[in-house]
């Protein structure tokens, strides 16, 4: 009886060269083991998912276009980090760059929400759930865990940086490539990615709070985070505005981008953002993550019929198990990033 014969996988090199004679398949199996860390990296420079997705796809076209000059000097990812990186340098040229409300101006008091603006003018959330609250550093040369880099504060942080020292410190600091690798990777010297660094870190150290929240939420634990957000859903679907108010810090501050306003501290949130008529019966909740952060999927009642259809995406930033902000993105187009349900059955006796 002849046993079968197992085939090996397709090296890189034999995935290369079937990509550079046409095959559509070897190109999608060569880069897809690091689509996930491209579009990442896309999100950090350009501070929006929506712009993410289209310069991954402009890369990776570029890419398969490019095939025939990858010489194997750098390793794959390297050459495609390169690429990405020159695609999101040329999208941003000219470009203001986005922030949050409370980087867009001072304090507002309660119901005043401000000018609706253009979505670009937003840092906008990213559909990443980590694997824990340990997901740990791409190399021990990184300067910021995975999950540490896709949260809010940094990803806007990064935002108020050049763009060129944007690159450089991502590329350095969260993906671990060394400086003479940057330096290839945008054309320029060692000495000049050392010092577009240092500035770099010096503007982020300013502008990044003390403790990201991987640090905050460490002692709290995967279980204590969950039962803080559970309870503050819990208390939203009842009504209980004493028992919210009881979650939320002190300074609290909440945003409700497009809006431009943003307001700060227990009573202005709470006479901001809790209806006077309570939330009971109008809103639903499911509790998800975006920036490796816990969220809630805000759902509220279909004015014309019993189902609850998506209306604001809050991401919350904790202190402890106390909630310190609350950024509620209303754009309903994230749930289906998400994997969200685009609405919910009306509940009976309602």
């Amino acid at each position: 009886m002849r046993t079968a014969t197992k085939t090996a996988p397709p090296s890189q090199d034999d995935l290369i060269g079937l990509a550079r004679s046409g095959h559509q398949d070897a190109f999608r199996r060569l880069v897809e083991p690091h689509r996930d860390s491209l579009h990442a990296h896309c999100y950090r420079m350009t501070g929006s998912v929506h712009d993410a997705d289209d310069a991954l796809q402009d890369a990776l076209l570029r890419a398969w276009r490019g095939l025939h000059r990858f010489e194997g000097r750098s390793a794959l990812s390297t050459w495609l980090h390169q690429i990405a990186t020159n695609v999101c340098l040329d999208a941003l040229a000219g470009r203001h760059r986005r922030v949050l409300p409370i980087d867009y101006g001072p304090a507002s008091g309660p119901h005043e929400h401000g000018q609706r603006l253009d979505e670009s003018v937003w840092v906008e959330p990213y559909p990443y759930a980590p694997p824990g609250l340990h997901s740990g550093l791409v190399s021990p040369e990184a300067r910021y865990e995975l999950r540490e880099s896709i949260e809010l504060a940094f990803v806007t942080a990064l935002q108020h940086l050049p763009v060129r020292q944007r690159a450089v410190l991502i590329l350095r600091d969260v993906l671990a490539f060394s400086s003479r690798e940057v330096a290839e990777m945008m054309e320029t010297t060692t000495a000049s990615v050392n010092s577009a660094l240092q500035r770099a870190r010096t503007t982020m150290d300013d502008r990044i709070p003390a403790s990201s929240q991987a640090e905050t939420m460490s002692p709290v634990g995967d279980d204590g985070v969950r039962e803080l957000v559970d309870s503050f859903v819990e208390a939203f679907e009842r009504g209980d505005v004493q028992a919210i108010v009881a979650l939320l810090t002190t300074d609290v501050t909440f945003a409700m981008p497009p809006y431009s306003g943003w307001c700060r501290g227990r009573e202005d949130v709470a006479e901001s953002w809790l209806m006077p008529e309570g939330p009971t019966c109008r809103l639903r909740y499911i509790v998800t993550w975006a920036n490796a952060q816990p969220a809630m999927a805000a759902y509220v009642r279909d004015a014309e019929g019993d189902d609850y259809v998506p209306i604001a995406l809050d991401v919350l930033t904790l202190n402890g198990r106390q909630i310190a902000a609350v950024t509620a993105f209303r754009d309903s187009g994230l749930f289906a990033r998400l994997g969200l349900p685009d609405r919910l059955p009306g509940v009976e006796g309602s």
